[in-house]
């Protein structure tokens, strides 16, 4: 079996999410694989960068390189909260 070859799998999806997607395919004249497939692209990119960032937050932390109460003080005077 060739493992670079497309493969084919079933999902159940909420009848609300089905009918935005029938009709953005109606829209664009794309057919459902395309825009399903562009999709978990571009959530698999995201979560794989939120994770990273994340791994890269707990590295930071594990080596002791916290913010200071001045940068923190700083970031919410700028942001709220």
């Amino acid at each position: 079996m060739n493992p670079d070859a497309d493969k084919s799998m079933t999902v159940l999806v909420p009848a609300d999410l089905a009918g935005q997607l029938e009709k953005l395919v109606q829209a664009t004249g794309r057919d459902e694989s395309t825009i399903t497939v562009a999709a978990l692209r571009d959530y698999m990119k995201a979560e794989s960068l939120q994770i990273e960032a994340i791994k890269e937050g707990i590295a930071q932390a594990d080596r002791g390189e916290f913010a200071s109460a001045s940068e923190v003080n700083s970031f919410f005077a700028k942001y709220g909260g």
